[in-house]
């Protein structure tokens, strides 16, 4: 049976409501969550998913339920897709407060939920056609302290992702108040000039993602010059690659900004290594 959820520590059928309408993540957005690949079984990075998720209940004032530690964490996966059968998957893991109130709620226990959805590829897995994408120009994304995690509240990235549908993209890249490109509507991003990487910097207000973190270590690993810095538009302009990074799909090759094309021989050779360190982590 491939459709259920995790509620709670509690598997239930996933094809039925499991939540209330008083639900605080769903009348004010309260909480957060994490997108985890599955390969093979195995959820990868868990370590930094489960770093990033308790900096960030901690910055909201979410109170991890007793049931809900690292250990845990894994064990609910590992039973849901063990019971679905889905080896090969996208983990959605929700953390909300689970209490009464309006803005200001009457306790901060969190409440969790656990969701997988199967994915065709197997491992990590470069597209084969490069994105077309342009940059989002209708809305600027703040710096502040909720910039880095991945809230409840994703406003603009669903704004960004139907403009860019409306204009036959791909994608598209999100600027901070500054004006500095910050991000796509669906992952990090990444430059190559001249054999080297640059990435925006968590200060400019970028979600700290998890694949970002591998994609710099692995770099930094393999001899590849890293740098996280403030990117402008004329950077993308002058760059010979331009990919995007989240936790599910690995790096995505952007073939097309405007008038520019851009290869992807860093992002295969990337691509290359992230594949092989999961098969290595998963043994």
């Amino acid at each position: 049976m491939s459709d259920l959820v995790n509620l709670n520590g509690q598997v239930l059928p996933g094809d039925a409501p499991v939540i209330t309408l008083k639900n605080r993540a769903f009348h004010f957005g309260d909480g957060l969550f994490e997108s985890m690949r599955v390969v093979d079984g195995h959820a990868c990075f868990l370590d930094a998913h489960w770093a990033r998720l308790t900096t960030g209940a901690a910055l909201l004032r979410i109170d991890l339920p007793t049931n809900l530690d690292r250990s845990s964490f894994e064990r609910y996966i590992s039973e849901l897709v063990q019971r679905s059968g889905l080896a090969n998957a996208r983990c959605r893991f929700t953390l909300y407060r689970d209490s009464d109130g309006y803005y200001r709620p009457s306790g901060n226990t969190g409440g969790f939920t656990f969701e997988l959805a199967p994915v065709t590829e197997p491992t990590y897995t470069l597209n084969t056609n490069g994105a077309l994408v342009d940059i989002w120009p209708e809305m600027r994304k703040p710096v502040n302290e909720l910039s880095r995690h991945k809230t409840l509240n994703c406003q603009y990235y669903v704004m960004a992702s139907l403009w860019a549908q409306q204009r036959g993209l791909d994608d598209c890249m999100l600027q901070n108040d500054r004006g500095n490109i910050i991000e796509s509507s669906s992952g990090n991003l990444f430059i190559v000039s001249n054999g080297v990487l640059y990435t925006p910097s968590l200060t400019d207000g970028c979600v700290g993602g998890v694949m970002r973190a591998q994609v710099i270590n692995l770099a930094i690993a393999n001899g590849i010059k890293v740098y996280e810095c403030s990117l402008n538009p004329q950077n993308l302009l002058a760059a010979d690659e331009l990919f995007f990074t989240n936790a599910v799909q690995g790096l995505q090759w952007a073939g097309t900004y405007r008038t520019k094309r851009y290869a992807h021989r860093m992002s295969g050779v990337l691509t290359e290594l992230l594949a092989a360190s999961v098969r290595v982590s998963s043994t």
